[in-house]
């Protein structure tokens, strides 16, 4: 199916859109972020706020570690790109807003990006189809107990 040109002005539009709030988010800063705390950062991005041993263990990392990357993403005024977002969609209407958020899925899947909740766990932590056979033996054995 050819896409449609309106589509396509939209997503080109939009992508402008992302690219400038990541700018603004990053700011002069961005030359300066290494490669650890823009791990951080797409960990933080993805995830929601994270408790400091958490993000640490994702990020294979101590807990001090983590504390002074954030500290120094803080102090560069990197962690607040989901702040801009949520400022952003948070103009739009709650219908506007699973509109947006309906396209962008639908728009990530055809890409190819893998959804959130699929990403690879930490070490420690399940993944998705390891929690949802650990659900389901959990729930067939609180069914068989009487």
């Amino acid at each position: 199916m050819a896409a449609d040109e309106t589509a396509v002005d939209a997503v080109l539009t939009a992508s402008r859109t992302l690219v400038g709030v990541a700018t603004r988010s990053m700011g002069a800063a961005a030359q300066e972020t290494t490669i650890a705390q823009y791990r951080a950062l797409v960990v933080l991005a993805s995830r929601g706020p994270q408790r400091m041993v958490d993000l640490a263990r994702l990020l294979e990392v101590t807990p001090s570690t983590a504390g002074r990357m954030c500290d120094r993403l803080l102090r560069k005024g990197l962690v607040r790109r989901r702040a801009l977002l949520a400022g952003i969609l948070g103009r739009l209407s709650a219908r506007e807003q699973l509109a947006v958020a309906s396209a962008f899925r639908a728009f990530a899947r055809a890409a190819g990006e893998i959804p959130d909740s699929e990403w690879p766990a930490g070490p420690d932590e399940p993944g998705p189809e390891e929690a949802a056979a650990k659900r389901s033996k959990a729930g067939k054995m609180s069914g068989s107990r009487s």
